[in-house]
């Protein structure tokens, strides 16, 4: 059975093809006996499972362990941001409006703004949201993708033809772009999403300009909704979302991309749009759908999803790949880094229950928590590993956005929107330091071979 599409393809090359696909398969195969033979740190991680020290960075620190007596022990997680704890940057006060663009400045600068210095920030943010009506029409309404993380790439590239000085990386330059990007990408994400429904599933289509006295998240709201309205709290659990997206340490996969990417030299549309091109993949900022789309299989098919052997069943069988996507993986459970648990996840819990108590959906809540319970107490009797394993951030992130009412295609935008604010400011730390530029070593193991004579 074909995986492919292929409209240049007629059923005559088809056969010639199967053969080209046969061909590449056999030749990208290595031993995998080889990895450890040559020690060889596959994706950049320890044989047990930490990473590979390639960078320093004062940006943010993501600590998942105590050690004590030069031993590592599980702790409960944190994560700082220029030294400060990222649950100190939330906060628990509901009138708090600008959460996130305090965060975006402490993670640009490596200092938290005043008052003063906070409202002139989020006043330049404002200023620079504008899309002029001529890059809505030639770029986001012309042929709008159905994956809107292409359509934000697509977006960001084509704003470099915008840009009367894009090949500048000198601080000043790049910090000018940045802060561009912060303010425009909200805006690109949600008419990117109006664009498509309006031509793929003929909506219609109706656009919000934003408003220079709302944050970034109220404008988020604001452009979604029919009629522009949101309440206090809504806004507040999305500003918190928004921070606990924005950056998570040098090493996750998109940001590593960013300061792989900048380390050439390269302008940074095209290192925003590579980081982009990351967080697209289902390893990496896809997974808080599929959390989503998880849970609603489960309270579909396992039967009474208030009864918790019914719960333990159902993800018994999903990680035997007898259910959902028949992948065996419980989506937004276990982390790459952290151990007793994520900090991120711990907020928006407390945030989902909120939403939730207000939303009336308790009972949808008191399902995340018996899924989380029996979901970690499974995988860690079934993998027999010594690390605890504990949800993480996508774990209430999907269902936050769908208490909200944000449609799922915008899902993973908004956590590019929110990670902007991280790519940057490893940009720009990236290239005040003048790295080198960033090449690691693959070994060789084919084999040199004489080029045939002609007959």
């Amino acid at each position: 059975m074909k995986t492919y599409s292929m409209m240049a393809l007629n059923d005559k090359l088809d056969s010639r093809f199967d053969e080209l696909v046969e061909n590449c398969m056999k030749s990208g195969a290595i031993d995998l006996n080889l990895y450890q033979e040559y020690d060889v740190k596959r994706g950049l991680r320890d044989s047990n499972g930490s990473g590979v020290l390639t960078g320093l960075t004062e940006i943010s620190d993501v600590c998942a362990y105590n050690i004590v007596e030069g031993v590592k022990e599980p702790a409960q997680g944190r994560l700082y941001y220029q030294g400060y704890d990222v649950k100190d940057l939330v906060g628990t006060d509901i009138d708090k409006r600008y959460s996130f663009e305090q965060a975006t400045y402490l993670l640009l600068f490596g200092m938290l703004p005043d008052r003063e210095q906070l409202k002139t920030f989020s006043d330049i943010i404002c200023s620079l949201q504008e899309l002029s009506g001529q890059f809505v029409r030639d770029v986001i309404m012309k042929a709008p993708s159905a994956n809107l993380m292409n359509a934000l790439q697509k977006s960001v590239l084509t704003l470099y033809s915008y840009d009367a000085n894009p090949d500048d990386i000198s601080v000043s330059n790049v910090l000018r772009q940045s802060l561009q990007l912060v303010s425009k990408l909200p805006m690109i994400a949600v008419y990117s999403f109006y664009a498509y429904r309006h031509f793929h599933d003929f909506a219609s289509l109706v656009i919000k300009p934003t408003k220079n006295e709302y944050s970034t998240a109220e404008n988020i709201l604001h452009m979604l909704r029919p009629d522009g309205e949101f309440t206090k709290l809504e806004a507040r659990v999305l500003d918190a979302a928004l921070v606990l997206h924005a950056e998570h340490g040098g090493g996750n996969n998109s940001t590593f991309t960013n300061h792989v990417v900048t380390s050439s030299g390269t302008d940074t549309y095209s290192a925003v749009a590579a980081s982009i091109a990351s967080l697209k993949g289902p390893r990496h900022g896809g997974a808080n759908l599929k959390v989503l789309q998880m849970m609603r299989d489960m309270k579909e098919n396992c039967g009474d999803p208030s009864d918790r052997e019914h719960v333990r069943a159902y993800l018994q069988k999903i990680l035997n790949r007898e259910a959902f996507d028949g992948l065996g993986l419980i989506y937004g459970m276990g982390h790459a880094v952290y151990t007793l648990s994520d900090p991120r996840e711990v907020i928006l819990k407390g945030y989902a229950e909120k939403l939730a108590k207000a939303k009336g959906r308790e009972d949808d809540y008191a399902f995340y928590l018996l899924v989380e319970e029996e979901a970690a107490d499974l995988l860690m009797h079934r993998s027999h590993v010594m690390k605890p394993i504990c949800a993480n951030v996508d774990f209430y992130s999907g269902f936050i956005y769908s208490m909200l009412g944000i449609p799922e295609e915008l899902f993973t935008p908004l956590f590019a929107i929110s990670r902007i604010s991280g790519w940057s400011a490893h940009r720009l730390e990236e290239l005040v330091n003048k790295g080198k530029i960033i090449r690691p070593a693959y070994k060789y193991v084919g084999e040199h071979r004489d080029f045939p004579k002609e007959d």
